[in-house]
């Protein structure tokens, strides 16, 4: 079977197709899955990059979708043929968060789904949104979940509120998504007029071009009647936290999701705690968050925004594809 792997220290050119036996009988508890589609998050891109460190020969990926082929004794969840969808924390199923690493995502602490076939227990995975591509299905496991936990789950969003995000990529995509289909508003930014024009498509009621408005923290507080959003996804870190907390209301939510502009910086401290808003750092989610998501999708029309498609042994263009910051939504593989 075919299987990507890296070579340490990483980066795109250490990325290889190589042939792999394929795994054999799913054991007590776990399922064969034949994979289909992954998609490309920024933590992918940090591993295959070099810039987070992992063993020599790791498959990458954390995302993946495909197809129970076997299952193994006393497996009630799935059944042959049935869809799945990978889960980010493979050991958190449910209940508060408990993991504060990367040693168990697939794709870097263990290795992830680069491959056309896995063996793993089947907790490991979910089932896709009934009418899902591989593909659509492959964008929930890290970007879908984490704007699901930001907002509903952490974030207790209702019909009425305000939500700001952060950019076109796919956790700030799915977020305007999950915002309209709960019925809030939605203020979105970007640096791309063509973009913000496909935001306000998407249903954005206000869009802002951080360029030609560099203190955008003021210009959502008069877009908001002077008072704020109820929520912020943070994807930026330190270079844009200033302006979110200027953003947001009295009492308001922020989630720090990105370090898109690095991992350490100057916090207007005294303006959080006058905001008297809650700053909330996150890591995706639960498999009892993902399969509550799934529910609520399969309630909506919701689909996702894919940018392109790429095969997989051209895992490294895709990731150039990203690098380059030109695309709207998720970049995924599908074979």
């Amino acid at each position: 079977m075919k299987v990507v792997t890296l070579k340490t220290p990483g980066g795109l050119d250490r990325l290889e197709l190589q042939e792999h036996e394929a795994p054999g009988e799913p054991g007590p508890g776990e399922i064969r899955v034949r994979l289909h589609a992954s998609s490309l998050n920024f933590h992918d891109y940090g591993v295959v990059a070099g810039k987070m460190p992992t063993e020599d020969g790791r498959v990458p990926m954390s995302d993946g979708a495909g197809v129970v082929e076997a299952v193994g004794e006393g497996v009630d969840d799935f059944a042959v043929g049935d869809a799945v969808v990978s889960t980010f924390f493979p050991s958190w199923l449910e209940g508060p968060a408990r993991i504060g690493d990367f040693t168990s995502v697939p794709g870097d602490g263990v290795d992830g789904y680069a491959r056309e076939r896995v063996v793993r227990p089947a907790h490991w995975f979910t089932r896709q949104p009934e009418g899902w591509s591989h593909a659509q299905s492959a964008t929930l496991t890290t970007a879908g979940l984490t704007a699901w936990r930001a907002l509903v789950v952490d974030g207790g969003l209702k019909a009425g509120d305000t939500v700001l995000v952060l950019g076109t990529g796919g956790v700030s995509i799915f977020a305007l998504q999950f915002a309209r289909m709960m019925g809030a508003r939605v203020i979105a930014t970007s640096s791309s007029d063509a973009k913000l024009e496909k935001l306000r498509e998407m249903g954005a009621e206000h869009v802002i071009n951080y360029r030609d408005e560099p203190e955008w923290g003021r210009k959502v507080k008069e877009l908001t009647g002077g008072d704020g959003v109820d929520h912020v996804i943070e994807v930026g870190g330190p270079g844009t936290l200033p302006q979110s907390i200027e953003a947001v209301r009295i009492g308001g939510h922020i989630s720090l999701i990105g370090v898109l502009t690095g991992r350490g910086g100057e916090v207007p401290t005294a303006k959080l705690m006058a905001k008297q808003a809650r700053l909330q750092g996150l890591i995706v989610g639960s498999r009892r968050h993902q399969m509550e998501m799934i529910r609520a999708i399969e309630a909506s029309d919701l689909r996702p925004v894919i940018d392109r498609e790429f095969a997989l042994e051209e895992i490294a263009e895709a990731f150039r594809h990203q690098e380059a910051g030109r695309h709207f939504g998720k970049i995924c593989l599908t074979w």
